[in-house]
């Protein structure tokens, strides 16, 4: 196995390159890289986009115009961990305003269909505390949330 490690695959039906510029104009460390192009003899029209290869946060993806057979759905979603409230909101509402859906407990839609989860680095701590009481206020506060609210996620887990 290579060293690289990992490439996700993401499968579109003619918008891979679209996406793949998309991706990268949100995410810090991100760039675009080749992009495959059909010959007269493969799917698609000759000379339109098959693949773009793209980095989005440092993690490698590969957007592929694959045809309508398949679409994204929730069983496959990314989390984006944010420091503070001020990349929650970036990430969430960048996602929401641009077409996508917002749902529960952090998760939001691209415009494409492909799931997020814009999650507060924090989170974990607070629903993983040995002190049950405390993980289930946050948890239970957090079940009422579209998108997370640090603040009062806190003040949940301080039984405030």
């Amino acid at each position: 196995m290579s060293a690289d490690g990992f490439t996700t695959c993401l499968w579109f039906d003619g918008q891979a390159e679209e996406a793949a510029h998309y991706y990268v104009s949100i995410f810090k460390n991100s760039r675009l890289g080749r992009i495959a192009r059909f010959s007269e003899s493969e799917h698609g029209t000759a000379g339109s986009v098959m693949a773009v290869d793209f980095v989005a946060n440092g993690q490698k993806f590969v957007a592929l115009n694959g045809g309508p057979q398949f679409t994204f759905d929730e069983a496959i979603s990314f989390q984006i961990h944010c420091d503070d409230q001020e990349e929650v909101d970036h990430y969430w509402d960048k996602f929401v305003e641009d077409g996508g859906e917002a749902g529960p407990c952090g998760w939001v839609k691209d415009q494409y269909g492909l799931s997020w989860q814009v999650v507060p680095s924090r989170l974990i701590d607070l629903i993983s505390d040995p002190d049950t009481e405390k993980a289930a206020r946050t948890a239970q506060a957090m079940y009422k949330m579209s998108k997370l609210d640090i603040a009062a996620l806190e003040k949940a887990y301080a039984g405030e």
